[in-house]
């Protein structure tokens, strides 16, 4: 492999895959670089990240933290565990290791994973439950999840009188029109230093301004990458952007919705299956029945995939019908009103380079695989673990549905679903639930497929459903709508919820 464009500062300079990393790469790294400090970096319950700092000493010292991690406190980071059996180890992954691009001291940072007194993976942490996840699927099917999210967010900050921004126009607009651009692509790089895989990152829709301040909507989007990488590179995503904020002295929020009229932040979903490396989501250039069959598990659980991916009642003020959120449990091609969009594909046979480029010619042209399917109605309120645990688990039921493929075609629309050509169709099908009480119940009455496989603890689900329900948002939608102070109050307390 070549490391030339490589980003990720460690492994430019050791010049090896991450996923081969050992505690000697590490320490290399480390005593050549005259690092000091080493943080130890894991998500708890409450889905965000912690720290656990160590200043080196000796190479001993460093040697030892590597090999046998340390001991934390169980019943801190975790609610079902007691206090008077709380500690828990945490042990290193080493490939997750990057440069911390804000510590003071330069510090090498590593996620880590829990374990038990007895050396076993706690069965509830959410990283396991997702490799739990991706294994259950791999054992099904034989296939590997791959999986990236576009992580929406809004960029706060005072308001500059030049140049202001049309209402909600935001999308792919260039500077001076949008002003923080900069700040966008520059956590971009700090993100691939720290070893996340961007594909692309652009201005979206969603730009407004008040007396005081302006509100602008960025994107950065990912590659695909297996499940629980995907999962990771989101975390320290979020983590890279709030950071970078602070330091700018500007505010970032991944909220759904911090105002009515005005777009709200997702965080959509891609996936694929890949055998031996090849993309399986296409056949003969149409969507294979590989992709229907996850379409079809997803589809059938997403009214309780919504307490994975929607944990606040500003969800669900943006999944609201006739706007570009989704509503309604169906799918379609490049049908942004749809719950699952098939993003267009590089499925022609026209080779556009040429055609772009005429003096070039091109020998031996492939078609690239890129397709995926999209999961639209997530958004920065999840613990990602365990939304993409949830989809995970929904994608493999739809490989042990005989009816599989029929409720595909049953559920495929192929016309905006709020205008006159798709309101017909609307009345077939389900809807997502309305608040997070409804999302709880919708969870409540199909729980037993998260459980029965072996990939959640039922004591994590019964959590999530307590939490959903101590909303009691059931007319949440109404209840905002009338009434902007209530809804800038919420918007206050979850400005910074994940």
């Amino acid at each position: 492999m070549d490391y030339q464009l490589t980003s990720n500062l460690i492994e430019k300079y050791l010049q090896k895959d991450p996923r081969l990393f050992t505690a000697d790469d590490i320490i290399k790294f480390i005593v050549d670089k005259e690092i000091e400090l080493v943080n130890f970096r894991y998500v708890a319950q409450d889905g965000r990240l912690k720290t656990l700092s160590f200043y080196i000493n000796d190479k001993k010292y460093l040697t030892d933290i590597l090999t046998y991690g340390e001991r934390v406190d169980g019943s801190s980071l975790f609610s079902f565990i007691e206090a008077d059996s709380s500690d828990l180890y945490v042990i290193p992954r080493y490939k997750t290791a990057f440069v911390n691009p804000f510590s003071y001291n330069i510090a090498v940072d590593i996620l880590c994973s829990f374990y038990t007194n007895e050396g076993k993976p706690l069965e509830s942490a959410p990283e396991y439950i997702l490799q739990k996840a991706h294994r259950y699927f791999n054992e099904k099917t034989g296939l590997t999840f791959k999986a990236l999210g576009e992580l929406e967010f809004y960029v706060i900050a005072p308001k500059k009188q030049m140049y202001l921004p049309n209402n909600q126009k935001g999308y792919h607009e260039s500077e001076p029109f949008i002003k923080y651009s900069d700040f966008r692509n520059k956590a971009m790089q700090l993100i691939s230093q720290c070893g996340g895989k961007i594909k692309y990152g652009h201005s979206e829709v969603g730009v407004f301004y008040d007396n005081e301040y302006t509100y602008e909507q960025h994107e950065i989007e990912f590659l695909p990458l297996p499940v629980e990488d995907a999962a990771d590179q989101i975390i320290i995503s979020k983590w890279i952007l709030r950071n970078l904020a602070y330091q700018e002295q500007i505010n970032v929020s991944f909220a759904p919705k911090i105002t009515v009229g005005k777009a709200g932040s997702g965080m959509h979903i891609h996936m694929l299956a890949e055998k031996d490396g090849c993309n399986q989501m296409l056949e003969n250039n149409r969507l294979s029945n590989t992709a229907r069959c996850m379409i079809a598990g997803i589809l059938s659980y997403a009214d309780a995939i919504t307490a994975f991916g929607n944990t606040t009642p500003l969800s669900f003020m943006r999944l609201v019908p006739h706007q570009e959120a989704p509503t309604s449990i169906c799918w379609g091609d490049r049908n942004r009103s749809a719950l699952i969009r098939v993003p267009l594909g590089w499925t022609t046979q026209e080779i556009m380079i040429e055609h772009a480029n005429p003096t070039i010619n091109i020998e031996n042209y492939q078609i690239p695989e890129k397709q995926t399917i999209e999961l639209r109605s997530p958004d920065g309120t999840a613990d990602v673990y365990l939304l993409l645990s949830a989809i995970v688990v929904a994608a493999t039921q739809g490989f042990e549905m005989p009816n599989a493929l029929e409720l595909t075609e049953q559920l495929y629309v192929n016309a905006n679903i709020h205008k006159k050509d798709g309101i017909d169709k609307i009345q077939y099908l389900g809807h997502l639930p309305t608040s997070c009480y409804e999302a709880a119940l919708c969870l409540e009455q199909k729980k037993d497929i998260f459980i029965s496989t072996g990939v959640f603890p039922s004591g994590t689900i019964e959590t999530l459903i307590k939490q959903l329900k101590e909303y009691d948002d059931s007319n949440i939608r109404d209840t905002l709508s009338n009434n902007p102070e209530m809804l800038q109050q919420m918007v206050n307390q979850f400005l910074h919820y994940r």
